[in-house]
């Protein structure tokens, strides 16, 4: 058995994403954010066949091996969790303009597309966990 590394499930999260902000933090503050949402990820994973909360925070290193559909499966939640967060941007620059000023730049074009494309992971998800169940027997 090899334990699973956070950083095999934020690789996995970065090939699903695309984001400049990522470029400008260090490797270290990039990898800080990874672990918030990996953290903030974990509690969509319903009932999964191993323990997904049996790791060591500290070295950041899972205490069991996580299979590849384990690893997709949280990379998946953990962009349902980013998106959540460039939705919470978007709103708060809603509420800080109104009516035709929040149609400036498209802002309100591109919160109804984030909020589809939370949909459509959150959804990729669940597909995800029936398969994942099925490939165990």
């Amino acid at each position: 058995m090899t334990p699973t590394l956070f950083t095999d499930i934020y690789s996995s999260f970065f090939t699903k994403i695309t984001d400049d902000m990522y470029m400008e933090l260090s490797k270290a503050e990039t990898e800080a954010d990874a672990k918030d949402l990996l953290m903030n990820a974990l509690h969509h994973f319903e009932f999964p066949r191993v323990d997904i909360y049996n790791f060591d925070e500290e070295i950041e290193e899972y205490n069991i091996e996580l299979s590849i559909e384990e690893i997709n499966i949280i990379a998946t939640y953990m962009v349902v969790e980013w998106i959540g967060r460039q939705l919470a941007n978007i709103d708060l620059t809603r509420m800080q303009y109104s009516g035709s000023d929040f149609k400036f730049t498209s802002q309100a074009n591109h919160l109804a597309k984030l909020t589809e494309l939370k949909k459509v992971y959150t959804q990729k998800g669940i597909t995800y966990i029936p398969i994942y169940y099925v490939m165990s027997f």
